[in-house]
């Protein structure tokens, strides 16, 4: 009853000054909200780019087009070629089950009047097998498709939906970049795979990409399929060691390719995550130190305003320690406040940014408003202690002097 009768007078003392209480709260909402705010989007990019990381496959191997040093300049290197993919296989058969050669680009698909933005790449037959990614109506690219420079394209599941609706899509002609493509397949819905929506994405015969659509040479991705993934660091150093041999790569030099798995990929950007989360927490630190400061400088002046009212209640009895924790407990309530406001205005502005966008992916953990509200305490309790310590060492003599 002692302890209800302190926060009740605590309470009291807040209401006398509303505006000025609400306004000490002002600075925890903003550095909570902020704390708040930056781990849901920090959370939900991370969620959302290892989920993509997660759909290559943990047995995949990519490899693409590298760099080299020249000097201190550093240049851009088109190395990768269809023939690479022969090579990489031939030379690890017990250790690759699959290689897929990939070229992209992006193109416009037409079907008379209805037109679409896509994806448009070219693939081998063991695209579909190695992502696991298979058609639901016709075939896919076959290798007869790829020796013959085929004019064939399949849909994915959305430029289906939009070119043909509920109509069958299959042995119809398209048009891709004004060129003329006959429909041989249409693929399941599987949204996105990697970094692409594969949904909004053609694929063609690998040979009809490069040669006759797009006039390349180069590859844009190889990606082999590790028979395990158990095996993968083998798998990298076998790609690397065929890749130099076939380029060319004396002893020393270095590579013109990148090989990276799913996990060296996590692992990178892990990295660029922490270094994204410890600006974004410092930024919300200073918010809360400065929301800090605010409650020590309104209980200062509380400490003097009320200097009167604390000799009364010493000399009435009331011990220093009672005085203590009434200012500590007037604290701790401005800023449990302004936590509780502060979660509330981060999850709305990290919502709001989510739907807003379209794009930013954001998600809070339960755990981040239990951190935030114990944080907000703990604000309370260290703005507080000056204030309070002051207030009970007052002479009872001279506060009761005091006008």
């Amino acid at each position: 009853m002692f302890h209800l009768r302190i926060i009740a007078m605590a309470v009291r003392g807040l209401q006398q000054n509303l505006l000025r209480s609400l306004l000490a709260t002002l600075g925890v909402v903003i550095g909570v909200g902020a704390v708040v705010s930056a781990v849901s989007i920090l959370e939900g990019a991370q969620r959302d780019i290892l989920g993509k990381f997660e759909s290559l496959g943990a047995d995949q191997v990519i490899m693409l087009n590298g760099t080299r040093q020249h000097g201190h300049r550093r240049s851009s290197v088109t190395s990768l070629e269809p023939e690479d993919a022969d090579k990489v296989l031939q030379d690890n058969e017990g250790l690759i089950v699959a290689v897929s050669p990939q070229y992209g680009s992006a193109g416009q698909v037409k079907y008379y009047e209805k037109n679409a933005f896509v994806s448009v790449l070219g693939v081998v037959e063991t695209y579909s097998e190695i992502n696991q990614y298979f058609q639901v109506h016709g075939r896919g690219i076959t290798r007869e498709d790829v020796r013959g420079n085929a004019m064939v394209c399949v849909l994915g599941h959305g430029v289906a939906e939009d070119l043909f609706g509920a109509l069958p899509a299959i042995g119809k002609p398209v048009k891709i970049n004004g060129k003329t493509f006959i429909v041989v397949g249409v693929m399941e819905e599987r949204g996105v795979m990697g970094f692409t929506n594969v949904d909004d994405q053609v694929t063609i015969p690998l040979s009809t990409a490069m040669r006759r659509m797009f006039g390349q040479k180069y590859l844009s991705v190889l990606v082999a399929q590790c028979v395990s993934a158990e095996k993968m660091t083998s798998c990298v150093e076998a790609c690397k060691k065929s890749l130099r041999a076939a380029h060319r790569i004396r002893a020393g030099d270095e590579d013109d390719f990148t090989v990276f798995t799913q996990e060296q990929m996590k692992q990178q950007f892990a990295q660029v995550a922490m270094i994204f989360g410890i600006v974004l927490y410092s930024i919300a630190g200073i918010s809360i130190v400065v929301g800090a400061i605010g409650i020590m400088n309104i209980m200062l002046v509380s400490v003097t305003e009320r200097t009167r009212e604390i000799g009364v209640r010493i000399a009435v009895g009331a011990r220093r320690f009672d005085i203590l924790k009434q200012f500590l407990v007037e604290a701790s309530i401005i800023s449990m406040f302004g936590g509780a406001l502060g979660v509330v205005c981060g999850w709305a502005m990290s919502d709001f940014l989510s739907k807003f966008t379209q794009v930013l992916e954001t998600y809070t953990p339960p755990s981040i408003i239990v951190i935030a509200m114990i944080m907000a305490g703990i604000v309370g309790i260290v703005s507080g202690i000056y204030p309070a310590i002051r207030a009970s060492r007052l002479d009872p003599v001279q506060a009761l002097r005091y006008e």
